[in-house]
C-alpha cells in the first residue's frame, strides 16, 4: 500500500511515492516554460502542466510493485486560473501570479469596498497578483473566451477534473482567488456580486482532505494505476510544504527556499484582522482543520541566480548545485560589512513595494565575489526578520523554522539564516516538501492513517540543526539597525 503526492509548481511538477509505513520508495519531475507573451505577462501552457502532473503520477505507479498505490492527493500554486469548457477540455493558458495584467479592474473593483470591509471578507492585501483580477481582465479583454468557459479552475483541482472528477478546490486555494469568505469558508455572495463572477463558474470549496472520488477505469489507465484509487482534495503548495515540514499544529514556520523564499507561520485562531492588514500580512487556511497560515515572502534564488550569471558566468562550474558550492566556499567565515537590499525584483509580503531597486551598499577595490554572495545571502535574511517582529507582537509563534527547497541543501545558507536571526535552523527530512505534504493528506483522507500526528510520526523525521553562534548574531543585530535604515532613506531614488 502507498501513496502520491503530486505538487504542481510555477515551473515544475514534483511527485512523490511513499509507502503507508513512511519510506520514500520514489520521486519523479517534469519542467515546463513560463511563456512571456508581451512584456510584464506571464502564462503557463496549461495542457504542458497536466501533462507533466499525469507523466510524473505514471512514472511513480510503475515504481510502486508490491506496493499498490492507495490514494493520491494535488498541491498546486495558488491564483493561476484555467479557462476549461463544459466537455471537460482545456480553453487557454493559465496567467500566474507574476503578471500584471489585472491592474486597473482590481483597482476599481476594491474601490467599491472600505477596505477593512473587503480584507474582513478575504484577508488579502488586493493587488493584480491574485485570481481575480486576472479573470476581470480576461472578461474585458478576452470576452469570447471569457464567455466559452464553463469554469475556471485552479490546478490542484483541474487535473482531478480532467480525470473525470468533480471540480473541487481546498480552502487554502479558494483563499487565492480574493472571492472566498475565510469565515463562512465558501465563495462571498458579495464579492462575487460586486465581480460579475458566477459562483456556479468556480470549484466548489471544501477542507483539505476529502476524498473527491474514485478514479474510474479510463483515468487510472491514463495515470497507470489501479482502478478504485482513490483521489484526495490537497492543498495550496505553501501549505502543503508547511504539512510535509511538520508543521501540523500551531507554532514555528516553514521556511522553503527556492527561486523565491516564503516563510509560513503556522497558528490556531484568526488573529486580529485590522492588525495584520496594518501590517500587510494575509491569513488564510491551512491544510489541517483549525489552523491558519500567513506567507512573507520574496526574492532569494533569484539573487544568487543573478550573483551567478554576473560574476561567474565564464566559469565552468558544472551542475547548478556544484557550482553553488564551488562559490559559497569563496564566502569569509564572518559577517560582511557589506548591505544589500534585497529589492532587485518587485518585493513581496508584506511590504508590496512594486517600483524598488537592489542596492549593493559598500563596495571597494578590495571587496572580493564571495563576501558579495555572503552579504546578499545574509540581507534577504534581514527582510524576513524585519517582517516577523510584528506578527510575534500578535502572539502567533515563530521561533522554530523549518526549510525546505533547494536553498536549504546549503548549510552556508542555513547557518547564516540561524545568526542573522538568532534562532535554530532545521533542515526538513523530506527531498520535497510540498509533495510529501500532498501524500500525507492522500494518506490522511484515504484512512491509512487517523490523524496528521499520526502521519507526521511515520514520514518526518528530525533533520539536522543549525544553531545560532550568539557572537556572529551580535554583529547581525547591530548590521541589522544600519540595514533598516536603507530602504527609507533611499527610497525616493530607487
Amino acid at each position: 500500500m502507498s501513496l502520491i503526492g503530486v505538487d504542481i509548481g510555477t515551473s515544475t511538477c514534483k511527485a512523490a511515492l511513499y509507502s503507508a509505513g513512511g519510506r520514500l520508495i520514489a520521486g519523479a519531475s517534469r519542467s515546463y516554460p513560463t511563456l512571456h507573451p508581451a512584456p510584464l505577462w506571464a502564462e503557463l501552457d496549461s495542457r504542458l502542466v497536466v501533462s507533466a502532473a499525469i507523466d510524473v503520477v505514471r512514472e511513480l505507479g510503475a515504481k510502486a510493485g508490491k506496493e499498490r498505490v492507495t490514494a493520491l492527493a494535488f498541491s498546486a500554486m495558488g491564483e493561476a486560473m484555467t479557462p476549461v469548457s463544459a466537455d471537460r477540455k482545456i480553453l487557454g493558458h493559465a496567467i500566474l501570479m507574476a503578471d500584471r495584467r489585472g491592474e486597473e479592474e482590481i483597482r476599481l473593483f476594491a474601490g467599491r469596498f472600505d477596505p477593512d470591509e473587503l480584507y474582513a471578507i478575504n484577508p488579502n492585501i488586493v493587488s493584480p497578483n491574485y485570481s481575480l483580477p486576472k479573470l476581470l481582465w480576461l472578461r474585458r479583454e478576452r470576452p469570447q473566451l471569457y464567455a466559452s468557459a464553463d469554469r475556471f479552475l485552479l490546478f490542484a483541482e483541474l487535473v482531478p477534473y480532467l480525470l473525470g472528477l468533480d471540480p473541487v478546490t481546498s480552502y487554502s486555494q479558494a483563499n487565492r482567488t480574493l472571492l472566498f469568505d475565510l469565515r463562512a469558508q465558501a465563495w462571498s455572495d458579495r464579492l462575487c456580486r460586486e465581480a460579475g463572477i458566477d459562483p456556479a463558474r468556480l470549484p466548489a470549496p471544501a477542507p483539505s482532505g476529502q476524498v473527491l472520488g474514485e478514479l474510474g477505469a479510463a483515468a487510472a489507465e491514463r495515470l497507470g494505476l489501479g482502478k478504485g484509487t482513490l483521489c484526495v482534495l490537497g492543498t495550496h503548495d505553501q501549505c502543503a510544504a508547511a504539512l510535509g515540514s511538520g508543521l501540523w499544529s500551531a507554532g514555528g514556520a516553514a521556511c522553503g527556499i527556492g527561486t523565491v523564499e516564503c516563510i509560513t507561520p503556522v497558528y490556531d485562531g484568526i488573529p486580529d484582522l485590522g492588525a495584520m492588514r496594518a501590517l500587510g500580512f494575509n491569513v488564510e487556511h491551512h491544510a489541517v482543520p483549525g489552523l491558519y497560515v500567513s506567507f512573507i515572502y520574496n526574492q532569494a534564488g533569484s539573487l544568487v541566480n543573478w550573483f551567478r550569471s554576473t560574476f561567474a558566468s565564464t566559469e565552468r562550474l558544472g551542475s547548478e548545485s556544484e557550482a553553488f558550492e564551488r562559490l559559497s566556499a569563496e564566502m569569509p567565515s564572518e559577517p560582511t560589512s557589506l548591505l544589500v537590499l534585497p529589492y532587485f525584483e518587485p518585493v513581496g509580503a508584506p511590504k508590496f513595494i512594486q517600483d524598488a531597486s537592489g542596492l549593493i551598499l559598500g563596495l571597494r577595490t578590495s571587496t572580493s565575489r564571495g563576501e558579495i554572495l555572503k552579504a546578499i545571502m545574509e540581507c534577504e535574511t534581514y527582510f524576513f526578520l524585519e517582517s516577523l517582529g510584528p506578527l510575534r507582537g500578535l502572539g502567533i509563534d515563530t521561533r522554530r523554522f523549518v526549510a525546505s527547497g533547494g536553498g536549504a541543501k546549503s548549510a552556508a545558507w542555513l547557518q547564516i539564516k540561524a545568526d542573522v536571526m538568532g534562532l535554530p535552523f532545521e533542515r526538513a527530512t523530506a527531498p520535497e516538501a510540498g509533495a510529501l505534504g500532498a501524500a500525507m493528506i492522500a494518506g490522511l483522507g484515504s484512512g491509512v492513517f487517523a490523524s496528521y500526528a499520526e502521519a507526521a510520526a511515520l514520514y518526518v523525521g528530525r533533520g539536522e540543526v543549525f544553531e545560532p553562534d550568539s557572537l556572529r548574531h551580535r554583529i547581525y543585530a547591530e548590521k541589522y539597525e544600519r540595514y533598516k535604515e536603507l530602504y527609507p532613506r533611499l527610497a525616493d531614488i530607487l
